[in-house]
């Protein structure tokens, strides 16, 4: 509310300001003036100025950015393809970097050097094959030389071979509105067949229950990964386009309704040494403090303190798909080898739930009185 008041008084200051001189336009009618809707030297030399004065104010501030924001970067990857992706990434944020800086001095100082003069005729050249030739070759040869290492490092990412098939934890992420749940595969490291049209009761996902190798598929919401094991993602979604992004993990796949896609990743530091990383630590003591700062705030208005945080992975939904599209996320823990094994040897296998969930429920007694058989009756006899 106090945005909207903000952002409601600024227009209406733009507003008073704009008819003020309206106002003072019309105060100056029959006096001498030079105001001729034509610019003069005077008025070219001003916007000469003004482009330095911008091009000064986006260098300002992309040096506050990198101060004030540089610590929201991801920091540590995660996975043993996440420096190839960084290292990707960098390359293309410096070029970037050096061409916007470049180009952007040169468009301004160019606008201000020839600005208009009074007298003075513009040279024309109707083309130029030596200049046309410069700046079309060197960006040809730049971004050439990015695509390829660019489709270099996402081959490497996305290829498994039958070693690492064989050796891989198969894993099956299945998106809906709005939220996320995972399907292990088991020991025969192969899913069982799933459709839509199968989703009833606790089979949230649709999978053939009389499938062979869906007898031991398990179903879980929180998403469990042994570190330094290959992880293969199976993604489906049920309604919508989703993408099942883990951030700190490099990792992105859309989940398209209808067909199946496939990502896959080794992850190289468990949950617990993450928590104390460095930049991690850092960042987490930061949004305590600024949840410490807005608890008091909440208490004083007879609320609930806000619970500290602590880091998790997360599973994320990276497409704009409905209103809770930003609360459609899965915690992610990466444990060790024998941590993994033993949570996932206490998850039940969705067919044993299945069973639990449809067994005949036992008969309820009719509520009569019940007789003792070993007692002897009296019987009376006429």
């Amino acid at each position: 509310m106090t945005s909207f008041l903000v952002f409601t008084v600024l227009v209406l200051i733009g507003i008073a300001v704009w008819q003020l001189t309206k106002i003072y336009d019309l105060t100056q009618i029959g006096n001498p003036s030079e105001n001729s809707e034509i610019a003069n030297d005077k008025d070219n030399s001003v916007n000469g100025y003004l482009m330095f004065a911008f091009v000064g104010f986006i260098y300002v501030f992309t040096i506050y950015s990198f101060i004030a924001w540089g610590d929201l970067i991801l920091g540590t990857p995660a996975s043993e393809h996440g420096k190839d992706v960084d290292s990707l990434m960098a390359i293309s944020m410096v070029l970037i970097f050096f061409v916007q800086t470049l180009t952007q001095f040169l468009l301004h100082y160019f606008a201000f050097k020839y600005r208009g003069k009074e007298g003075q005729k513009a040279l024309y050249f109707a083309d130029n094959n030596k200049l046309e030739a410069i700046w079309t070759i060197i960006p040809v040869i730049v971004l050439a030389g990015l695509i390829l290492y660019g489709l270099f490092t996402w081959n490497n990412i996305m290829f498994v071979d039958e070693e690492d098939k064989q050796d891989a934890i198969v894993i099956e992420l299945y998106a809906k509105q709005f939220g996320w749940e995972a399907r292990y595969s088991g020991d025969d490291k192969t899913l069982g067949k799933a459709n839509v049209r199968l989703i009833e009761g606790i089979n949230t996902l649709g999978v053939d229950l009389s499938d062979p190798a869906a007898q031991d598929d398990k179903v879980v919401t929180e998403l469990h990964l042994p570190v330094g094991k290959k992880i293969i993602f199976k993604m489906r979604s049920q309604d919508v386009l989703h993408s099942a992004y883990m951030p700190h993990f490099r990792a992105q796949m859309n989940c398209v309704p209808g067909m199946i896609t496939q990502f896959s990743f080794t992850p190289t530091i468990t949950t617990a040494d993450m928590r104390n990383d460095d930049g991690i630590l850092a960042k987490v003591d930061k949004i305590n403090k600024i949840r410490t700062k807005n608890s008091a705030k909440i208490v004083a208005e007879g609320g609930v303190a806000l619970d500290p945080y602590t880091f998790d992975y997360l599973l994320l939904c990276n497409k704009i798909c409905g209103a809770s599209h930003y609360n459609m996320q899965m915690k992610i823990v990466v444990d060790t080898p024998e941590e993994y094994k033993a949570w996932l040897a206490e998850k039940p296998t969705l067919v044993q739930q299945w069973k639990e969930a449809n067994a005949p429920k036992p008969a309820e007694p009719l509520g009569l009185p019940v007789v003792d058989t070993t007692k002897v009756m009296a019987q009376v006899i006429k």
